[in-house]
């Protein structure tokens, strides 16, 4: 069972910014895509970032020009670099490695 370590979240005011990351447990490369999503009480989990196998970026239009999702496949460790966070960033954020799934960081956004 591979498991996924993230860290990096907290309490930022706006306008500030986060780095998260994340670490795969397992060794080896994996050859997969990696995501970061995010999600709120009573909204369903929606997509923040990822990188496909063919190394293909896609964002979600609210974090466009903000966030930057990267990742290093030798270390199988990735991060997401929030910029500008508003308080409408506020979320749980999962790290996502093909199937696999992080257990949360609680990124806090103040006003």
């Amino acid at each position: 069972q591979v498991q996924l370590v993230e860290s990096g979240g907290g309490l930022v005011q706006a306008g500030g910014s986060l780095r998260l990351s994340c670490a795969a447990s397992e060794t080896g490369i994996w050859v997969a895509p990696v995501a970061w999503y995010r999600q709120t009480p009573g909204k369903e989990r929606e997509l923040v970032a990822s990188i496909a196998v063919n190394t293909t970026v896609d964002y979600a239009v609210s974090v466009r020009g903000r966030f930057t999702i990267s990742r290093d496949g030798m270390k199988n460790t990735w991060w997401l670099q929030m910029n500008r966070l508003k308080p409408e960033d506020t979320a749980t954020y999962y790290c996502k490695l093909a199937k696999y799934w992080g257990q949360g960081t609680q990124v806090t956004v103040s006003s």
